[in-house]
């Protein structure tokens, strides 16, 4: 993603972040970006936000009213806006199921490049990422990252109760376990208590331990965000 690009997918997050708000829908920002918020290494991909499925049609009046090319595309579980060549896909189900009115009830705000927003809860981004795990997208190369950036934030316990039944998502777990990452709350006897799997709850951060957005109104600047293989199944997944 050149900078060009960089630049048109942080207006287009802020466009819809701005028309959801405006339009009185609930929203959080999901993915990439949201993991970004809570301290992830910055985000190279596409940007995503969940809506309810019953606010599919609002949603889509309120982008369509912007400067955003809205597209409806041949999957069932989202629909996606431009701005430039940079995507923003607004989802409404979740590996097959509609977005839960929990995940926004758990959001938290924050000023994300100059605009509020609700930003997904850091056990609900592992969740989903781990959830959508196949065996043609199977890359815990790119989850690990965001797995350790994450991980005080996270109830690890939830996490393994969302996830049982799925192997490949059960098999990262485990692999965090052996690298240390966290203990395996099978394993560490953990309860469902926020952070307790592995520390005390805390907002992440980056290098300097220093997050880039608080609860408390700091700013996340689009200068602060820098710059597989086989066939996917159709269904929803969050980047």
């Amino acid at each position: 993603m050149d900078d060009s690009d960089r630049q048109d997918l942080h207006e287009g997050m802020r466009i819809v972040g701005a028309a959801l708000s405006g339009a009185g829908i609930p929203f959080a920002l999901a993915g990439g970006f949201a993991a970004w918020v809570h301290g992830a290494p910055q985000s190279e991909h596409d940007a995503d936000f969940v809506i309810r499925e019953q606010d599919r049609s609002t949603a889509w009046e309120a982008l369509s009213e912007t400067e955003l090319r809205v597209v409806d595309p041949v999957e069932n579980w989202l629909f996606k806006a431009y701005k430039g060549e940079a995507l923003v896909d607004i989802i409404f189900r979740l590996d097959g199921e509609p977005v839960p009115d929990e995940i926004f009830d758990r959001a938290d705000s924050f000023d994300v490049f100059g605009v509020p927003m609700p930003v997904m809860q850091a056990t609900d981004i592992l969740s989903e990422k781990m959830r959508v795990l196949t065996e043609q997208r199977c890359n815990f190369s790119d989850l690990l990252p965001v797995a350790r950036a994450l991980r005080e934030q996270v109830d690890w316990a939830e996490v393994a109760t969302r996830i049982e039944g799925n192997p490949y998502a059960e098999a990262f777990l485990f692999l965090l376990d052996e690298l240390g990452v966290v203990e395996h709350p099978a394993r560490s006897g953990a309860v469902g208590q926020l952070g307790n799997a592995v520390g005390g709850p805390t907002h992440g951060g980056h290098a300097g331990g220093q997050a880039p957005g608080e609860r408390t109104g700091r700013q996340i600047r689009p200068d602060d965000a820098g710059g597989s293989s086989g066939e996917e199944p159709a269904r929803a997944r969050i980047a």
